[in-house]
């Protein structure tokens, strides 16, 4: 059986390190590495999307990472219980047009006995900015 640590029940510290662990793979703009962190049966609300098992996340993640172009990722922690984290973040891209945007929101994650995600449900907005006002880079 894959396992993905920490594993719940989470601690605050563990909960961090969950976090950053998460950044750093979207961060890596690699689908099937992102992929691996959630059950092959995961479940996803992205904005008003669903997205079912690891085979849509990987072309969902795919398809962002094709025309959200200099992507750059911040997570930071919320709150969590024993099996469950929340976080809110942040994240910068531009499009194939140059318009930068920041994308703002808050995460709800429902992960199994193995460190794998179970659920993952992200509300997100998005913002124009200008290119000098990036903050993550």
């Amino acid at each position: 059986m894959e396992k993905k640590l920490p594993l719940p029940p989470f601690t605050e510290a563990s909960a961090k390190t969950k976090i950053q662990l998460a950044e750093d793979a979207w961060n890596s703009q690699d689908p099937v590495k992102v992929s691996m962190a959630y059950t092959v049966d995961s479940e996803w609300r992205n904005r008003s999307q669903f997205i079912n098992g690891r085979a849509e996340i990987q072309e969902f993640l795919a398809d962002k990472w094709k025309n959200e172009l200099d992507y750059k990722l911040k997570k930071t922690y919320w709150a969590h219980t024993d099996n469950r984290i929340a976080v809110r973040f942040e994240y910068e891209y531009r499009d194939g047009n140059g318009q930068w945007y920041r994308a703002y929101g808050n995460e709800n994650w429902e992960f199994d006995e193995n460190g794998l995600m179970l659920k993952r449900y992200a509300s997100i907005n998005d913002a124009f900015i200008e290119e000098h006002e990036r903050r993550i880079l």
